[in-house]
């Protein structure tokens, strides 16, 4: 049987992405989130394992982000290594506040309860439910669309706010057949998500080759029509494609970063779907965007967090 290494970082929720990215680059198989909002918000029905959930293992303040390494990749300088990346979190735009790290031991079958318990099937629109590869899950409607993801590849499992937030974001805008750049794509779920609503060519990029492989396993898990592309890239560095959407769930200071060069890909009248933001940064993406031209279309908000939906003015509107 494999013993695995669990290391549980108890942060603030703005550093959860960040915080999961540093385990899974340092090697983490998967990892998972503990969230106090998950265990108030989880449904009553439909998650055989719910009635076990035990509420003192969720925190009354911040997240728990728990990676899980093989013992052999716990080298002497490992959690050294570790608090380094975290400290460095702290030049960021991130307002990172004390953290602790602790660690165990875990067996195979113990690694296995966790993700039952913290990983379920979320109806995130009225036509499309993000499912866990394992779970079987039964449709509720004709019209509702699956979209199957490997919880061990948790480059974004969609129970985030964020993913939750630009999915709903996407099916308010598209209409089918259209071309999207789905940057810091993670997991792939808004590129499945986005295949599922009808996007004719969808172009993923990441620059962690790792989220890029568990894209690829992922929107393989998914019976999808749309011409995809999955590749490694900083951001939209030398991308010339045209694109009706360009969506981002990123941290917000990357956001801002992004801004230019998706005025410079989209067409006209096309979308700038961002993500990553909490509500004390909105103002200041909201700046960025007016002073690269945007248009506000909306602006979403769950818990703590926002999406940004922005339009690139047409010709017409440069008229006016």
């Amino acid at each position: 049987m494999t013993v695995w290494k669990e290391y549980r970082i108890h942060i603030n929720k703005e550093a959860e992405e960040s915080v999961s990215e540093i385990l899974i680059n340092l090697g983490s198989a998967g990892v998972n989130i503990v969230d106090r909002a998950d265990f108030e918000t989880l449904p009553e029905y439909g998650f055989d394992t719910l009635w076990e959930l035990n509420e003192e293992k969720f925190p009354s303040e911040g997240v728990i982000v728990n990676g899980y390494f093989d013992l052999e990749q716990i080298t002497p300088d490992f959690e050294k290594n570790l608090h380094q990346k975290l400290e460095q979190l702290k030049e960021m735009t991130l307002d990172i506040e004390d953290y602790t790290v602790e660690s165990n031991e875990i067996a195979d079958s113990d690694w296995n309860e966790n993700w039952k318990e913290f990983y379920h099937s979320v109806q995130v629109t009225r036509y499309l439910t993000i499912v866990p590869e394992w779970e079987d899950y039964q449709n509720k409607r004709p019209d509702e669309q699956l979209i199957v993801l490997d919880p061990g590849l948790a480059f974004g499992t969609g129970t985030h706010p964020t993913t939750q937030l630009c999915i709903q974001a996407l099916e308010t805008i598209l209409r089918g057949d259209e071309v999207i750049l789905d940057v810091g794509t993670g997991s792939g779920v808004l590129t499945i998500a986005s295949s599922l609503l009808g996007a004719k060519e969808i172009y993923a990029y990441d620059l962690d080759e790792m989220a890029v492989q568990a894209a690829k396993n992922n929107i393989a898990l998914n019976d999808l029509t749309t011409e995809i592309t999955v590749k490694e890239n900083n951001l939209l560095k030398d991308v010339t494609i045209e694109a009706d959407v360009v969506v981002a769930n990123i941290l917000a200071g990357i956001v801002m970063e992004l801004i230019p060069d998706a005025m410079k890909v989209l067409k006209p009248g096309g979308f700038f779907v961002s993500s990553g933001i909490i509500t004390e940064q909105q103002e200041q993406v909201l700046g960025a965007l007016e002073a690269e031209g945007f248009k506000l279309v909306q602006i979403n908000q769950m818990k703590d967090w926002v999406v940004i939906v922005a339009q690139k003015p047409t010709a017409a509107d440069t008229l006016n």
